[in-house]
């Protein structure tokens, strides 16, 4: 069983802002520095049509990890994020993202909408998590859409911070 989920984010960045930081290297890095769940960016692509795609990988050990469900784990598994960002028409961006967790049994994969709110911008994110795993599964999944969801706050703060400091 999965669990579906939305939500809305404000940020003081304007869209082109936040599209124009996702396509450097430079904010990719800062922002595995500063949050670490995942450590190396395993490739970066900009298209002609402003299209951004980031892959994030990480290869975890059960040792390092330190959350509830460590011990259900794999000794060791990767963990990869990607995420696309697609310019769709007047400022607005839409984004997909997935999280695959190779050797275990989680997954979490989503849709953005990033569009002018104010004097910013507003991301509009539909989220799908799913853990297999029987008895606890529900539990882990609920935990698991309650930290994608402040964790993409986090994110947004982080790179409407980004931006102030590299504009």
């Amino acid at each position: 069983m999965s669990r579906s989920f939305g939500f809305a984010i404000d940020s003081r960045a304007q869209v082109e802002q936040i599209l124009s930081a996702f396509g450097e290297r430079d904010y990719w890095l800062a922002r595995l520095s500063r949050f670490g769940a995942l450590d190396t960016l395993d490739s970066l692509s900009v298209e002609s049509d402003g299209t951004v795609t980031a892959v994030m990988v990480k290869d975890a050990h059960r040792r390092e990890e330190r959350s509830p469900i460590a011990k259900y784990l794999p000794t060791q598994w990767r963990v990869a994020q990607k995420e696309q960002w697609h310019p769709i028409g007047e400022r607005q961006v839409r984004g997909k993202l997935s999280i695959t967790s190779y050797g275990t049994p989680a997954y979490a994969a989503g849709t953005a909408l990033l569009a002018p709110a104010g004097a910013g911008s507003r991301l509009e994110c539909a989220a799908t998590v799913e853990f297999k795993a029987p008895l606890f599964g529900k539990q882990v999944e609920k935990a698991m859409g309650r930290i994608l969801t402040q964790s993409v706050t986090a994110l947004q703060n982080f790179t409407a911070d980004w931006i102030d400091v590299h504009s």
